[in-house]
């Protein structure tokens, strides 16, 4: 056999090779969905909501036209008939979906599907109604849990399975109510993991091409073994239409909010008791750490379980029990979903070394009513203080009537910024009013104490200097760019 020869066999022996050992970790396309979607349809419902809505008592705005036009007289009649206070008040529905869980009656929606509904009724795949009752509901994940009596009727119900398993390219099933037409299936494959839409702070969402629409909504996406391996939540679309983009709640953060629910009517999440930031790189660099890995600690909750650990304003947190925290969103989710009261070791970053301590997870306190907002700031005055070199800012001890000015409590202290001009500082995105507490992990009082610490740190060839600020609506960490103020 010639050389030739030979390596044409050897090529082909080896694609042949490669081939059997693809086809046997890939998971074949199914050559049709109707033994599954006839297997899972009894168990998707129909969900639909009555609330009531009072007339406004003002008249709405009118179209403007023409002086004397005769559509003026026309309009204001009717937008008045439309407005009147004394006119019943309107009955508005909505659809959505759900999913059977438990035969006992315990059906899955979204939050947003029931929010404000003064009636539920859910409608079976065999088009019976029911009366629903509102076990629990959780506004951060958009989950919500019901429960409808089925009599002697028996429910069929579908498990959930390991969202965590599913990989990019997976087939996957949604049906539900879009449109108001039920017992719709579509199928589509998992586009993408672990999408942060800006829907809430535990934002983890299953992207998928499946055909989502309006009423879609709290409706299951199962994988190919029949198991919910998500609740379709959203669409992106510029036209209110599907266009491939949809996103779904993982099943492995869906499953216990919803036990939850059902257990005690509320959710019970692991609580830390710390405000975090994200790490970008000059703040990594600024803390001594080669990768912008991990969720900074801006402030710390007194009392609460870091606390008590003593965690600390500038740690870095890089491991929370066992888990790599590789982004600072996913240090919300994994300590919600901790035990409450298991002892979690957590490995942080501080002054140069990593340290581990022992955390024991609290249980996340109902959040509080939101207060007024202070009064409107009065009108600034010409900027007051001294100029620190280099940043950009102008920084003044703090007095009553700077307190006055920006609203700051008497207890704050610090340096606060009453003039930010264009540069460092600016690029930071620093403004009069926030009061900057520490510099280079030292407190600071007075101008002088900031300048020295400028200085100190253009002394060491740092390239940032750390610091610790704090304004009404935040505490946070800025690296702030240091000038030598040399052209290169």
């Amino acid at each position: 056999m010639t050389v030739s020869r030979r390596l044409m066999v050897c090529a082909v022996t080896a694609a042949a090779i490669f081939a059997q050992a693809a086809a046997a970790t890939a998971r074949e396309a199914p050559g049709s969905f109707a033994d599954l979607a006839e297997k899972l349809l009894p168990a998707v419902v129909n969900i639909s909501t009555t609330q009531t809505i009072k007339n406004p008592e003002r008249i709405p705005e009118m179209p403007q036209f023409p002086p004397g036009s005769p559509f003026e007289d026309f309009f204001k009649e009717f937008m008045e008939r439309q407005a009147r206070p004394d006119a019943a008040p309107k009955r508005a529905t909505s659809l959505g979906s759900g999913f059977v869980i438990d035969a006992a009656g315990y059906v899955v929606t979204n939050n947003h599907v029931i929010a404000d509904a003064d009636e539920i009724t859910v409608t079976l795949h065999d088009d019976t109604t029911h009366k629903a009752t509102l076990i629990g509901r959780d506004s951060k994940t958009d989950l919500a849990v019901l429960k409808i009596d089925p009599g002697k009727k028996t429910l069929t119900a579908v498990p959930f399975g390991n969202s965590d398993q599913s990989r990019i390219g997976d087939w996957v099933l949604a049906i539900g109510n879009p449109f108001g037409l039920g017992g719709t299936v579509t199928a589509g494959i998992v586009s993408a993991r672990a999408r942060d839409i800006n829907a809430g702070p535990y934002d983890d969402f299953i992207q998928t091409d499946a055909s989502i629409n309006r009423g879609n909504s709290g409706g299951p996406l199962f994988n190919s073994a029949g198991e919910v391996v998500g609740i379709n939540t959203a669409i992106f679309s510029p036209s209110g239409g599907s266009i491939g983009i949809g996103f779904a709640i993982p099943s492995t953060l869906a499953k216990p909010v919803i036990d939850d629910l059902k257990q005690f009517g509320r959710t019970r999440r692991g609580w830390l008791g710390v405000r975090i930031q994200s790490l970008d790189p000059e703040l990594a660099e600024s803390m001594g750490l080669t990768e912008s890995k991990g969720a900074l600690v801006a402030s710390v909750n007194a009392g609460g379980p870091a606390a008590k650990a003593n965690l600390k304003p500038g740690d870095v947190i890089l491991k929370f029990d066992g888990r790599d925290i590789t982004e600072m969103r996913k240090l919300p989710r994994i300590v919600a979903e901790t035990a409450i009261g298991k002892k979690a070791p957590v490995e942080i970053w501080r002054d140069g070394k990593r340290v581990i301590v022992d955390v024991a997870v609290g249980e996340l306190p109902e959040e509080p009513e939101e207060v007024a907002s202070k009064s409107p700031e009065k009108p600034q005055t010409q900027a007051q203080g001294q100029v620190i070199a280099g940043t950009g800012l102008t920084v003044s001890a703090l007095n009553p009537a700077l307190r006055e000015r920006f609203g700051l409590e008497e207890d704050t202290a610090g340096l606060v910024v009453t003039e930010v001009k264009d540069g460092p500082a600016a690029e930071k995105g620093m403004k009069p009013g926030d009061v900057i507490i520490e510099a280079g992990n030292k407190p600071v009082r007075n101008p002088a104490d900031l300048t020295k610490a400028v200085e100190a740190a253009k002394a060491s060839s740092q390239k940032f200097l750390l610091l610790r600020v704090e304004n009404p609506q935040a505490l946070r960490y800025v690296a702030l760019p240091l000038s030598d103020g040399k052209k290169k």
